[in-house]
């Protein structure tokens, strides 16, 4: 019998990506929920490199990193298809996986996250760059990769349940529809895609977390 156990962290977006990926191939496991104040033995001794989540244990064999994850589901489960057939449209959707995962990842969170001031107003100009270069990906797209959810979609999933509710939380606004109409579209047909909507955190807890966030930031 296949096992297939995920440690993760119920209100964290890496976490969701890879339980959104299990639901997309129709793959049943078992969710183990990490203190990642006290993190389990079963967690260091599967991800002792990073020691954290998401881990993916199949067949008590442990694979880290929600990318890598995502990509091993996609690999070894019969469902749909998560990557591109096409051997060059699959490299692109990773070039824009990986750019979403970092790149613009890392300027949406300073920007959120950044003191008031210029230091914020030079975040929030480097934020708006890269969010304009997803919104122009989004051109005349439902999703990144057409008309169904693939790598890119779940790489960026931060963008829409997320930012909004950091956004709410710090009071600092990046993504509006006059600004980033593209986005705006896709990330509304995101959250409405069933497998999506049907495994999203609580919006009022995760809300409560990231404004305890503000305030103990603004505390110090």
């Amino acid at each position: 019998m296949t096992e297939v156990k995920l440690l993760g962290v119920g209100g964290s977006s890496y976490s969701r990506r890879v339980e959104w990926a299990l639901k997309l191939e129709g793959v049943k496991y078992e969710f183990v929920e990490e203190d990642l104040q006290n993190k389990s033995p079963l967690l260091l001794q599967s991800n002792p490199v990073h020691k954290k989540i998401p881990v993916l244990i199949h067949n008590g064999k442990p694979i880290c990193e929600s990318m890598v994850i995502i990509e091993y589901i996609d690999e070894t489960f019969e469902g749909p298809s998560i990557l591109p057939e096409d051997p060059y449209e699959r490299a692109i959707a990773r070039f824009w996986a990986k750019f979403l995962d970092g790149k613009c990842l890392e300027a949406v969170g300073k920007a959120l996250w950044s003191k008031f001031g210029e230091e914020e107003e030079k975040s929030k100009q480097e934020a708006y760059e890269m969010l304009k270069i997803v919104d122009n990906e989004l051109k005349n797209k439902k999703f990144f990769g057409g008309n169904k959810i693939g790598l890119v979609d779940v790489a960026a999933n931060y963008i829409p349940f997320w930012l909004e509710i950091v956004e709410e939380a710090t009071g600092v606004v990046l993504v509006t529809s006059e600004r980033f109409p593209n986005l705006c579209a896709w990330r509304d047909e995101y959250l409405s895609y069933s497998e999506v909507k049907e495994n999203l955190p609580d919006r009022n807890t995760m809300l409560g977390f990231f404004k305890a966030k503000v305030l103990a930031a603004t505390a110090k």
